[in-house]
């Protein structure tokens, strides 16, 4: 696991296992729509196929934004 760079954009958090990587944004609430866009921008740059999550306190349904999941932190940690 380390912080993932793109440009001068952050990614959260980047895991490696065997079967390739997987993309992890955190932030404690996206119900401000520039937070929301603010968070989404590294993760859309990256185009590979491997899973890229956001996520976040807010305790709204799952969301799917062209192929990045929107989910709440702690149903994330359960699963």
């Amino acid at each position: 696991m380390y912080v993932g760079k793109v440009d001068t954009m952050e990614i959260n958090f980047v895991a490696q296992n065997e079967e390739g990587n997987t993309y992890i944004q955190v932030a404690a609430t996206v119900r401000n729509e520039d937070t929301l866009e603010r968070e989404l921008r590294p993760l859309r740059v990256l185009k590979d196929s491997y899973p890229k999550l956001l996520l976040t306190l807010d305790d709204d349904p799952i969301a799917d934004f062209n192929g990045i999941k929107k989910m709440n932190a702690l149903e994330w940690l359960t699963i």
